[in-house]
């Protein structure tokens, strides 16, 4: 029976999340459901992520707290309610733009909210990888990275600054093009469903989907803790956009620890979260690269030309 249970989380996890809890909040916004649907399709999904990790888990002792459960609970209610708000802020924003968009709203349905999960990635993955090219936006980014385990609600540990310039990057070209506030609501779930499955500690697999997808099996290069190293992967839905720019990167060998996150150049990163909040604006903000960082990288450049 173990077997079994394993095997149904391993293969069935990422599909119930991808296509039952999404699929569920497209018939459910495209039917006009009350929005109270996107609170309990969320708290489902949570649910679901939290069994998977106890389930099947990548390393054990991410299930553990690291003395961060309180602190990314924070983060993660904070960010969520800026991400639901800019849902019910759509149709006040909309009132700003003039004329009517250009949205393709007699499509289906289920084609306007794959344009809008598109769309909204693009934007999202270019803000991402500005954050980690321009000072100003890596302060307020790094506190994602000094996470010390990969688990669910990491994808929310975010300062809400950043989550605000992400966002805004990613729906603004939709506010602009008239994106339906249904819509919207759908793909604020879908953005809450990614989150969860690209930081999640559960050993899943989705096959050759993982060079197209932008789960946890390459996410977790992304927060290789030396400076350099972890500028890959940078897509939130996909990995499309990784490949254009020559930012992707996998290993299928590759395993990782606790040792491998966080940032090598300031492994004393607060970890609370009022001083989280408060550390981009101190002048330790901008963390630059350590000696350490710094010879892995170059060893790591040498490897590449070798």
């Amino acid at each position: 029976m173990s077997t079994l249970i394993f095997a149904l989380v391993r293969f069935g996890y990422a599909p119930l999340m991808l296509l039952g809890i999404n699929g569920a909040g497209v018939a459910l916004a495209a039917a006009g459901a009350n929005k109270l649907w996107l609170l309990a399709l969320l708290g489902i999904a949570v649910a679901v992520s939290f069994t998977a990790e106890a389930v099947l888990p990548y390393r054990a002792d991410w299930n553990t707290s690291h003395g961060d459960t309180g602190r990314d609970t924070a983060h993660g209610f904070v960010n969520e309610t800026l991400i639901l708000g800019s849902v019910a802020a759509i149709p006040a924003l909309a009132a700003l733009i003039p004329g009517d968009g250009i949205w393709p709203g007699s499509w289906p349905f289920i084609v306007q909210v794959l344009i809008a999960i598109l769309v909204a990635d693009f934007g999202i993955t270019l803000a991402h990888y500005a954050s980690h090219k321009i000072a100003i936006l890596w302060r307020f980014h790094a506190v994602h990275h000094s996470v010390q385990r990969f688990y669910g609600l990491n994808g929310l540990m975010k300062h809400p600054l950043h989550q605000t310039v992400e966002m805004t990057a990613g729906v603004t070209p939709l506010l602009l093009v008239g994106i339906p506030v249904p819509v919207a609501a759908a793909l604020s779930l879908a953005v809450a469903v990614q989150l969860l499955l690209q930081h999640s500690n559960a050993d899943y697999r989705v096959g050759p989907l993982r060079y197209v997808l932008a789960l946890n099996e390459g996410h977790r290069f992304h927060h290789l803790k030396w400076a350099g190293i972890g500028d890959v992967n940078f897509g939130l839905f996909t990995l499309i956009w990784d490949h254009l720019l020559r930012t992707y990167s996998y290993d299928p060998h590759r395993r990782f620890s606790s040792a491998d996150l966080g940032m090598a150049a300031k492994p004393d990163y607060p970890s609370g979260y009022l001083a989280q909040l408060a550390e981009p604006f101190t002048r330790h903000g901008t963390v630059q690269p350590s000696p350490e960082a710094t010879a892995v990288l170059g060893a790591a450049e040498q490897a590449k030309k070798a």
